[in-house]
Order: structure tokens, then sequence, then C-alpha cells
């Protein structure tokens, strides 16, 4: 299997699907729904939808009945972005190689064109045609994922951690909560729309933790060492703010280590769910060798 093509079709086929999922832009009142497709239209690696689709498929499941719950993470993520440029939080000019929200349509509509994601994405997952009470397990998941115990829950330890001395604990945390949760609900989310028995489900949730501890790490690393035009944003801001990394601890070598022992940890965990389970090992290297 060639990955580029695998992931250039599952973006087209997710674009497509987020095109369809969102208001008109001039649907009353138009500067909301412009500001919510601004963001969540401007491009990016789709790579949390993808995850989706990839569980599901992994677990037998066909794609199409999984679009609604790729989307609604899609949303989530966007909105996230959105709320995390803002000048309270990080003061971002540039999101995916674009100005950000804030900067074309005022903080007030960020703000909101975030929250109106964030709640649009959980009746995207209600209206999936699957058994119900299999609905009913992925809306509570995403809400926990999306939450104070989840992705919320580590961006304010990270708020928090700025300038200070904290332990590799408390850097895991940030990282594992405040990414690596939304990547982990990929994959149960998948998995539960898409029919896992429990063995299946424990598998995919045993990769989902270790590739989103993974992406959070090279995230970082980029962030030391990439440019602007792979990342789309600008580079050297977790050093600037004194932010908890992992760079910041181990070191880049020891980062990248890391970074490469849990990818090869997750491809460990799926490696008996056989060739339909293919597109998640070869994402592995994608994350581990990803510039942008």
């Amino acid at each position: 299997m060639e990955l580029d093509k695998y992931l250039t079709k599952y973006r087209e086929l997710i674009n497509k699907a987020l095109e369809t999922s969102l208001p008109k832009d001039n649907d009353y009142p138009p500067v909301i729904h412009q500001a919510m497709r601004y963001s969540l239209l401007a491009g990016g690696k789709r790579l949390r939808p993808i995850l989706v689709l990839a569980s599901g498929e992994a677990v037998g499941s066909p794609i199409e009945p999984l679009l609604p719950a790729a989307c609604a993470v899609e949303f989530i993520h966007t909105y996230s972005l959105i709320h995390d440029d803002l000048p309270a939080m990080d003061d971002d000019d540039y999101r995916r190689g674009k100005p950000t929200c804030h900067k074309v349509y005022g903080e007030a509509i960020a703000i909101l064109a975030g929250d109106a994601l964030l709640t649009h994405a959980f009746g995207l997952v209600a209206n999936v045609k699957v058994e119900p009470g299999r609905v009913i397990q992925s809306i509570t998941e995403l809400s926990q994922a999306a939450g104070s115990q989840g992705l919320i829950g580590g961006q304010v330890i990270d708020i928090e951690s700025e300038g200070k001395q904290v332990t590799i604990d408390t850097v895991k945390y940030i990282h594992t909560h405040k990414t690596g949760s939304l990547i982990r609900v990929c994959l149960r989310l998948g998995a539960i729309l898409g029919g896992a028995n429990d063995e299946q489900l424990d598998l995919l949730t045993r990769y989902g933790e270790n590739l989103g501890l993974a992406f959070q790490i090279t995230d970082d690393i980029l962030d030391v060492k990439g440019d602007f035009k792979e990342m789309g944003k600008k580079s050297g801001m977790d050093v600037a703010r004194n932010k908890a990394t992992y760079p910041a601890y181990l070191g880049l070598a020891g980062a990248q280590k890391k970074a490469r022992e849990l990818c090869e940890e997750a491809k460990g965990f799926i490696l008996h769910l056989g060739s339909k389970a293919k597109p998640l090992e070869l994402l592995t290297e994608y994350i581990i060798d990803r510039q942008g």
C-alpha cells in the first residue's frame, strides 16, 4: 500500500464531507458561518478524521457510515485551534499558512466560531447511521475527550506550566490530554461505530494512546526545527514562552527517540488486526517523518 495515495484519497473524501456538513456561508447570520468555514476548510493534514476511518476499516467497517464522526473530530480539532490562537492563549497570527480566525474576523466572532464548531460536532455524531447504543457511547466518549479531563484539562495545565519548572509527568499529562485525548478518541470512535469487539477496541485504544503522545512530541520537535513554509505557522513559540515540552526536558535527540519508541509500540498493538490495519501501521512512520 502507498500511504501517500491513501492519505490523498481520504483527505479528498473528508474535505467533501466537511464542505457539506457546514451551513452555507450566506446562511443567516453570515459572518459566523463564514468564520467557521474559513477555519475548517483552510486545509490541514486531516489526520484525525483519517484515523477514525482507518480504525473502522481495521475492524471491517465500510467508511461511509463513519464519515459524520470523522467530520466531528475535525470540527472539534478546528475549534481548539481557533481558541488556542487567541491573544489570551498562544496569540498566534497564522494557522495553516493563513491569518488566524481572530485576525480576519475579530476575537468575538472567532470565539463564537469555535463554540459553534464544537457544538455542531455532537450533532454530527448523533446522526451516524449505526446501532443507537454505539452512537450514544461515541457521543459520551467524544465529550469526555474534549472536556476538562481531556483536551481542555491538558490546555489548562499547559497554560499553568508556562515559565515554570515542572516534572516530566506533568509534561506527559499535558501531551496525553491536550493532543493525545483527541487522537485516542478517533481510534475509539472508529472502532465503536465500526462494531469492534472488546479486544479490538482495547488494541486500537492502546495504539491511539501511543500515537497521540508521539504526535505531540514530533509537533514540539517541529516547533524547534521546523519552518513556516512546512508548518503553516511560526516556529520557536514553545521556547519563547518557556513551555513544558519533551524537547525541553529530553533534548531533540531524546525526544525523537521517545517518539520512535512510542510508534514502534503502537505498531505492536495492531499486529493482531491483520492486513486491514495496514494503513494504521504506515501512519506511525508518517508521524515520525512528518515535516509539518
